[in-house]
């Protein structure tokens, strides 16, 4: 599990390769994520857009824009949290995803919060270590 935590607001991202949706031949590799957003903080807060920036195993990196997740765009009060899963397909057997969640409060004002950077590996991806 990756986690990084911005203002009270912390977000766990659990990845998973899905080898059923995959088709190493074809250079097509899929991953799920799991994204869990909890609001450990004292005031309600609303998540109104992505940006993610995914990056290859050569280094290619492509930027997603957009409201909301999942076609929602959900509030969370003190104490709550929310869940989603979505999904990442690539043309290499590795690769990472990072971004941030634009978040505003209730009195209106609007902030961003960490997407902790995680790793897209799957069982094809040839090990490295440095």
């Amino acid at each position: 599990m990756y986690r990084a935590t911005t203002q009270a607001i912390q977000v766990d991202v659990e990845p998973q390769f899905m080898a059923d949706r995959s088709d190493p031949a074809r250079s097509r590799f899929f991953w799920a994520y799991t994204i869990t957003i909890a609001n450990h903080g004292g005031r309600t807060v609303q998540l109104v857009s992505r940006h993610w920036r995914i990056t290859d195993g050569q280094g290619r990196l492509e930027e997603v824009r957009g409201p909301g997740v999942v076609g929602e765009q959900p509030i969370l009060r003190p104490g709550e949290t929310f869940r989603y899963t979505s999904g990442c397909p690539l043309t290499t057997a590795s690769g990472f995803m990072s971004g941030e969640f634009r978040m505003v409060d209730e009195n209106g004002q609007a902030f961003n919060i960490d997407v902790p950077t995680f790793s897209l590996d799957s069982p094809e991806a040839r090990r490295v270590l440095n």
